[in-house]
């Protein structure tokens, strides 16, 4: 393997010297190397990334160089031809953030469609990632175009009340999500070790990973991408592994794809398909992501570059995302649909009766399932520790160092999550109601993630010349309402049912207004949503 070469001397390379194979996997290395002429001011730069060291979600020397030959006015304003080895380059940001797609939470949901919908509700499923997909696209190019992710942007847009109300809400909403991916990781670790190990010691298993991410984090941005890759390959095989055994219907799949079809017995499910999509810690995480390029936000031409490339990373992401979705459904549609186990299955006893129905084999499916469902929770509570960090950071601007910020992170949803494993060790059911109030309360925190973005995705003032345009902003706010719709009848069908005495009534009917009129605060009052309103009439 050829050593790594020096990124200050990259800028004096001559436009015809070979690319040398090593480029891709380079990180910056510290600042103090003299900058390239074509660097401009990225020595004063990185002084400065190093002065706010704790404030950034990536520092200079962490970003991986995204190197340019050409030179000039042409490089600065146009977008240079698609290069595979660029592409490379720019891969890994949008797989971290498909995770969120892969998660316990996710698995369950996939599963239950699968078993009461049967194949009915693929199609749903596959437009679901489209809109999600659109969401993420969304939140990229924010962090591409500005530089700045989310939850900084949001700390400049809105004053101090309505910034720490929001990061409340995301703070809540990543808790709920943690406490999921940790019991389903606990869960796992429970079917792995044949019942031995209880659910609060899985918890603790799963809490160590936060030391494994601060120490991956130590070598640099790829390494904990190819953990990543790692984590979602093995989803993959043993779901597809699980898909081979069970042999799903090939006709009625393909027609559960193209045929969409809604019953009134479905509904419930087919609302957890759409609401699982968008994941509000997610729309973070990916602003953020995406900065661990570097680019010159100076040259339209590159940025622009980078938005193209991170939308094929992200694309390609999400189908794999899909993929594995659609296995998992499929796997339970063709083993429970119509059975009167249907309306009982959950993370707790899938795998057995996945290895009732379909034991023994070369590997049995309890323990493929059990690997599967370990590398979901595993992957979605790094990734959650990494989005804790950003939203952290960006709407406190919290002068903390990463682990210290990584391990608070962990550490609000560990807590509730021991006690919520040791409460309910010995009861499915009373984990599958624990399962519902949690998806209640990431619901609920959706507009927070979605009216902030479309708002600062569409101001020229945020964006400049690459704010979206005014078709690209309908179809965005059809799909955020489209979505909050969906979980707003989740939760008035949750409250109708769970909502029971006058004082318990009057105080969730008093949040509730408080909620709606936050809302109500958010959504742009510049001219551009009423504008937009007009055009669709």
């Amino acid at each position: 393997m050829s050593s790594a070469t020096d990124p200050s001397r990259e800028g004096d390379r001559p436009s015809d010297e070979p690319d040398r194979d090593d480029e891709s996997n380079t990180l910056l290395p510290p600042p103090q190397a003299p900058a390239s002429p074509d660097d401009g001011d990225e020595g004063e730069e990185d002084e400065e990334d190093e002065e706010d060291e704790d404030e950034v979600a990536f520092q200079s020397r962490e970003k991986i160089r995204i190197v340019d030959l050409e030179s000039g006015d042409a490089a600065a304003t146009a977008t240079p031809p698609f290069s595979w080895k660029k592409l490379w380059l720019f891969t890994g940001p949008g797989f971290l953030m498909s995770i969120a797609f892969l998660d316990p939470g996710n698995l369950e949901g996939d599963l239950q469609a699968g078993a009461i919908a049967g194949y009915s509700l693929l199609w749903l499923l596959m437009w679901a990632t489209v809109m999600g997909l659109l969401i993420q696209l969304l939140s990229a190019r924010v962090g591409v175009a500005t530089g700045r992710h989310l939850a900084e942007l949001c700390r400049e847009e809105y004053p101090d009340w309505a910034r720490l109300l929001l990061w409340f809400m995301a703070e809540v909403a990543l808790i709920g999500a943690d406490i999921q991916e940790v019991i389903g990781s606990a869960i796992a670790i429970q079917i792995l070790s044949n019942g031995r190990l209880p659910l609060w010691a899985g918890v603790l298993i799963t809490a160590s990973d936060c030391f494994m991410f601060l120490f991956l984090e130590n070598y640099g941005v790829r390494k904990l991408e190819a953990l990543f890759a790692m984590l979602i390959g093995t989803m993959a095989m043993s779901f597809a592994w699980m898909f081979g055994d069970t042999k799903p219907n090939g006709k009625e799949l393909l027609a559960g794809l193209l045929i969409p079809r809604l019953g009134s017995k479905t509904i419930r499910q087919a609302v957890g398909v759409v609401g699982c999509v968008i994941m509000p810690h997610n729309v973070f995480l990916h602003s953020a992501l995406v900065q661990s390029r570097k680019i010159n936000p100076e040259k339209k031409g590159r940025v622009q570059e980078a938005i193209n490339y991170y939308s094929i990373e992200s694309s390609l992401a999400l189908l794999v995302t899909f993929m594995i979705n659609l296995f998992v459904t499929t796997v339970f549609a063709k083993a429970f649909y119509g059975t009167k186990q249907a309306q009982k299955i959950g993370l707790v006893n899938a795998g057995q009766y996945l290895e009732e129905k379909y034991g023994g084999g070369i590997f049995p499916i309890l323990y493929i399932w059990g690997i599967g469902l370990l590398a979901a929770g595993q992957s979605s509570t790094i990734t959650g520790t990494y989005a804790g960090q950003f939203i952290m950071g960006g709407f406190l601007n919290l002068r903390l160092k990463k682990w210290l910020r990584a391990l608070i992170t962990r550490s609000f949803a560990i807590v509730p999550t021991i006690i919520v494993a040791v409460v309910y060790n010995t009861s499915e059911a009373s984990l599958d109601v624990l399962n519902e109030w949690l998806n209640v309360l990431q619901s609920m925190q959706i507009p927070f993630a979605l009216i902030p973005l479309l708002t600062l995705v569409s101001k020229e003032q945020v964006m400049g010349s690459f704010k979206i345009g005014p078709t690209l902003q309908r179809v965005a706010w059809a799909v955020a309402a489209l979505v909050m719709m969906i979980n707003g009848y989740l939760l008035l069908e949750f409250f109708v049912s769970e909502v029971k005495g006058m004082l318990f009534g009057s105080v969730v009917i008093s949040i509730s207004a408080a909620y709606v009129a936050f809302i109500i605060y958010l959504i742009p009052r510049d001219g551009s949503l009423p504008m937009l309103w007009k055009s669709f009439t």
